[in-house]
């Protein structure tokens, strides 16, 4: 019984940030609540113009300064306020993708993903998903001082 209880406990710590878009992503997390969908609880929303503002380095030091994983969410593709914003946005992000083995931080703990005000629902289901993933994966070890080998040697 006392590990059952750790194990809830240990849940709780996990912290994941979430960089959403104004127009589309922070709407649809808005609807999913509105509509009273069950979501995680370790996300923590920080609201941005457009995704294609979105600098990498947000997500790099989120994750070096104590995040557990960083989800970032915008408008579909052609779909952007902005015109570009979320292309530019998915450039960057794949880029960024790429490099976080070299950096010893697992892939799984970043994803980016395309959510639009209407999606209540959808939201709901990447937001469980995610949170299930960084869970599986468990707290950041980059944090505790040491590296993730796995993740630096799966490029290779």
């Amino acid at each position: 019984m006392v590990n059952s209880k750790h194990e809830s406990t240990a849940k709780k710590d996990l912290l994941i940030v979430g960089f959403l878009c104004n127009w589309c992503s922070y709407g649809g997390a808005d609807t999913a609540g509105v509509c009273r969908f069950n979501q995680p609880t370790d996300l923590r929303i920080i609201r941005i113009p457009c995704t294609g503002r979105m600098d990498p380095l947000f997500v790099v030091k989120a994750l070096i300064y104590g995040a557990d994983g960083v989800l970032v969410s915008g408008c579909h593709p052609r779909d952007c306020h902005y015109n570009v914003g979320n292309f530019y946005a998915r450039r960057r992000l794949e880029v960024l993708k790429r490099f976080l083995p070299f950096m010893g931080i697992h892939t799984d703990r970043f994803r980016y993903t395309w959510v639009s005000s209407s999606e209540g629902q959808i939201w709901q289901q990447v937001v469980t998903e995610f949170s299930e993933t960084i869970h599986g994966l468990g707290p950041n070890p980059g944090v505790h001082g040491e590296t993730d080998a796995k993740a630096a040697m799966s490029f290779f």
